[in-house]
């Protein structure tokens, strides 16, 4: 059987449009096209770990409207164990998405039921996170909830990821001791830090100062330049492969979903960061969140080559 990875998070519909360019403050653009489409990062993640090899359970809230029966369904196609997927009232979470011809993007979200996601709900499904061999969490549920996910990740002695996006600010400094791998970006490790990150140099600055605050390893995804591994042993810079972008959303997310699949799965931190850099390369050279995110044979095809 692969390996178990429980993902505890938001789905949200992404409603994307693209643009040329992204608007400036009080412009009105006129957009190419208009798509709507699965997303959330805790579901991104919870596909991207699916497709590239492990066993998937969600842990999340939708709401009671068109595009529940659609985030659901969604997971299913992909096989994910959608039995700790609660249904509350009011809206599904949202995301707003303009990608402009470069591929980078703007997003505002709106959290709908996500923000329902309460550590009773949690509580409810304890046995799934028992069951799990990695527990992966983000920012974009009630922040007293991911720190509950953290604490009960720690004592049923899981792996435990955190990707802490969006980040606006430092973490609470008692999340540190039950994170196993903390993975920001550039941006989210600036707000964590309080330091710049625009180059290798001022990641392992940041990355040093997560390490010193508990987190027992960073790693800072770089885009283009690929990815700074830290723990306290030192630092380790992985380049990315070198692709085409044409929409750069999902791929943090990809990476996180590869990494933790591999990890579970019995590859090592290098092997497991390199795959999941190598998914995430591929993600940013097809449009969408779910759609853009490779199957394991893709990864595989694209190593071969």
């Amino acid at each position: 059987m692969p390996a178990s990875v429980v993902v505890v998070g938001s789905l949200n519909m992404d409603l994307v449009t693209r643009a040329p360019r992204l608007p400036r403050g009080g412009e009105t653009l006129i957009g190419e096209s208009f798509a709507t489409v699965s997303g959330g990062k805790g579901a991104n993640q919870a596909v991207a770990s699916a497709r590239l090899g492990a066993q998937v359970s969600m842990i999340g809230c939708v709401g009671e409207d068109a595009y529940a029966g659609q985030l659901r369904a969604a997971l299913q196609a992909e096989q994910i164990d959608c039995r700790a997927l609660s249904s509350v009232e009011g809206s599904s979470g949202v995301a707003l998405i303009v990608v402009d011809d470069s591929g980078q993007n703007a997003i505002v979200i709106v959290a709908g039921a996500n923000g329902l996601l309460t550590p009773d709900v949690i509580a409810g499904y304890d046995s799934v996170l028992a069951a799990a061999d990695v527990i992966v969490c983000q920012l974009e549920i009630p922040m007293h909830t991911v720190g509950y996910v953290l604490k009960r990740g720690r004592e049923l002695g899981k792996t435990v990821i955190l990707n802490p996006a969006p980040a606006s600010g430092p973490l609470p400094a008692d999340w540190f001791s039950c994170i196993d791998y903390l993975i920001p970006n550039e941006s989210e490790a600036s707000a964590l830090s309080g330091l710049p990150v625009d180059s290798l140099e001022s990641a392992e600055r940041a990355a040093g100062q997560l390490i010193a605050a508990g987190a027992g390893k960073v790693i800072i995804t770089l885009g283009a330049q690929g990815s700074l591994f830290a723990s306290g042993q030192g630092f380790e810079h992985f380049a990315a492969p070198r692709v085409k972008a044409i929409d750069t959303t999902a791929a943090g997310d990809t990476f996180v979903g590869g990494f933790a699949a591999a990890l579970a799965c019995g590859k090592s931190e290098a092997d497991a960061i390199r795959f999941g850099q190598t998914a995430a390369a591929l993600s940013v050279t097809r449009a969408g969140a779910q759609p853009s995110i490779p199957a394991l044979s893709d990864v595989q095809a694209f190593k071969a080559s």
